[in-house]
């Protein structure tokens, strides 16, 4: 998989997020290797792979079992942040998808253990302060799924907290990390792959130097990056390492 490295527009050193705090580890790298993963199992990670990519920070773009990504949290030894995809189970829901067995479904548990949500509020991690928003446009009745009405009030309400905190401290979000692409960015034409206009929107007001999603399954041919402005859109699918100096 390809490795990319950037830089950070501010690093942060505080540990207030958009909700309950997640302390900042001492002793933060002048490079980090940030691990992002989304919709396919990858069985290269069960091996030696991942302990030769020795990540800092693992991020997940939704629809993956919570089993493996609690695996990838354990192994890897270092925090993992996620979003959920519209595969995923809620945690207030009770919608199965067909896309993965009832069974993972029935035992389940409603939140990924040892992991940290980031839907609709921020993290600060490793240096970087990283948003997330989860689940795709609405085209049945399952769980994490949104119309682009409903995802324009979620990006509104997040973009004005990230905004105000942004004029407290003069920082930033680093990172968005999504399960959908932005509308006509990296997105296909078939109503369940469409974007959220919205996503377009959130870039310009809050100028991440990258949004990761999944979603889009690649089928064997490599997705390109794509800019919005000077925001780099990265398909993670099935899994990409970045490296980012903060």
């Amino acid at each position: 998989m390809p490795e990319t490295r950037w830089t950070a527009a501010n690093p942060r050193y505080d540990t207030d997020g958009g909700g309950p705090g997640h302390p900042i580890r001492a002793g933060v790298p002048a490079v980090i290797r940030v691990l992002a993963v989304a919709d396919e199992v990858d069985q290269a990670l069960y091996g030696p792979r991942l302990n030769d990519l020795r990540p800092d920070l693992v991020l997940a773009c939704g629809d993956l079992p919570f089993e493996y990504l609690e695996y990838l949290r354990a192994e890897a030894g270092v925090p993992l942040l996620y979003v959920r995809g519209n595969h995923d189970p809620s945690s207030s829901g009770t919608n199965v998808s067909a896309y993965l067995p009832a069974e993972y479904f029935a035992r389940s548990p409603r939140r990924v253990i040892g992991c940290v949500s980031v839907e609709d509020r921020w993290e600060d991690e490793c240096g970087l302060r990283i948003a997330g928003l989860g689940g795709s446009v609405r085209y049945n009745n399952g769980d994490n799924q949104y119309t682009q009405t409903e995802m324009r009030g979620r990006v509104r309400r997040l973009t004005r907290r990230a905004r105000m905190r942004r004029w407290r401290d003069g920082t930033s979000i680093d990172i968005m990390v999504t399960h959908s692409p932005p509308l006509n960015c990296g997105d296909e034409t078939d109503g369940p792959h469409r974007g959220f206009s919205a996503f377009h929107r959130l870039v310009e007001r809050i100028e991440p130097k990258l949004m990761l999603h999944g979603h889009i399954h690649p089928y064997g041919k490599p997705r390109p990056d794509r800019t919005i402005g000077n925001t780099r859109v990265v398909n993670v699918v099935p899994y990409r390492l970045l490296e980012i100096e903060p």
